[in-house]
């Protein structure tokens, strides 16, 4: 069998939690026997190459549609849905801000799709997304859709809720390398470091992050590039951040693994998770997790994880002083050790190619 995993153009210049996920489907999928091939959106496809397209994030069904009305292949889909609006109400100033809090989701997502096309930062793939929109572009997807991969049942409900499909869907839940994600009991964990793995940009809340953990007894380590569009948060979180913050800049995976050995906590207090995949690498190696309750966190964590209202910095603090307070959360640790893996996620996925080949 062979698939082809077709991903939106900005997947290596921009990487994020996606970018992860699809490599590590590719080489999971590739030990199960099955041939994978990366494609962009923006790459010309030869469709017939394979048995089966698997696309990614249906919040881009421009990026979709292109394809799929070029092609009678059949195609399967992982969501990767997210909800912008809470992002989008608290963190939009200006003109843009004002128009962002009039207009539904959707609109939203319309607006920045068209608008960076028109700025010349993005590819617009289908014109018929133009006079389609977002809503009736995803709906469009999700009728001709043979499968779904959603990462949650609460990803499925809320994508259901919002655009009501039909089509048949298998959870596959985010996973980590456990190679490269082992707790060491040997190494003793820093009640008063505090990890946040993420992107710097508006969605990931730093901002509320070092306002919560400014000049206090915790040292606060921002890991992460800069996102796009996102300097001058950056220069923000700089300009107001005391001196037990510091900024780490991008690190590879096994310095990443390093400084989650050593940390008790960590902490994403973002506007909208999935489930944040450095939050699984570190509860993995034995870290508190302090996390938003916004998005499809509560399926993947269930009590064994601290929760914060991203928009309060008291709250956020409050959550990662009982994290740090409480000793590690073991069954946790345990449950993505045996769970949340991607060889795991790959064997659910080609199931899911099995059935509907």
């Amino acid at each position: 069998m062979k698939v082809a995993l077709i991903a939106r153009s900005t997947l290596y210049t921009v990487p994020g939690g996606d970018t992860i996920q699809i490599k590590e489907t590719a080489k999971n999928l590739n030990k199960l026997g099955i041939e994978t091939e990366i494609c962009l959106t923006t790459n010309k496809i030869k469709y017939n190459n394979y048995d089966l397209l698997h696309f990614f994030n249906i919040t881009r069904p421009a990026d979709i549609l292109y394809h799929i009305n070029k092609t009678n292949k059949l195609f399967v889909i992982s969501p990767n849905f997210i909800d912008y609006s809470e992002f989008d109400k608290h963190y939009r100033h200006g003109i843009a801000g004002w128009i962002m809090n009039k207009l539904p989701g959707n609109a939203n997502e319309y607006l920045k799709t068209v608008s960076r096309w028109l700025l010349g930062k993005d590819a617009l793939r289908s014109k018929e997304y133009l006079w389609r929109g977002q809503k009736g572009g995803i709906r469009k997807i999700l009728k001709k859709a043979s499968w779904l991969y959603p990462t949650s049942e609460m990803e499925c409900v809320a994508l259901r809720k919002k655009y009501r499909f039909e089509c048949g869907y298998s959870v596959i839940p985010n996973g980590i390398d456990p190679v490269i994600f082992h707790a060491n009991n040997d190494i003793l964990k820093d009640d008063k470091l505090v990890l946040c793995a993420a992107r710097i940009e508006g969605l990931k809340n730093q901002v509320n992050l070092i306002k919560a953990l400014n000049n206090t007894s915790f040292t606060l380590m921002i890991i992460g590039e800069v996102g796009p569009n996102h300097s001058r948060y950056y220069e923000v979180c700089k300009s107001i951040a005391s001196k037990n913050i510091l900024f780490t800049g991008k690190l590879s995976q096994k310095e990443l693994a390093s400084f989650y050995a050593k940390a008790k906590v960590h902490v994403l207090p973002s506007w909208f998770e999935t489930c944040g995949l450095s939050s699984l690498e570190a509860a993995a190696m034995g870290c508190n997790i302090v996390i938003t309750d916004k998005g499809y966190t509560r399926e993947y964590f269930g009590d064994e994880a601290f929760y914060c209202d991203p928009a309060d910095p008291g709250s956020i603090y409050q959550s990662i002083k009982e994290a740090a307070g409480t000793d590690c959360q073991k069954i946790l640790h345990k449950r993505i050790k045996t769970t949340y893996t991607w060889e795991n996620a790959a064997g659910k996925i080609l199931e899911g190619y099995n059935k509907i080949l």
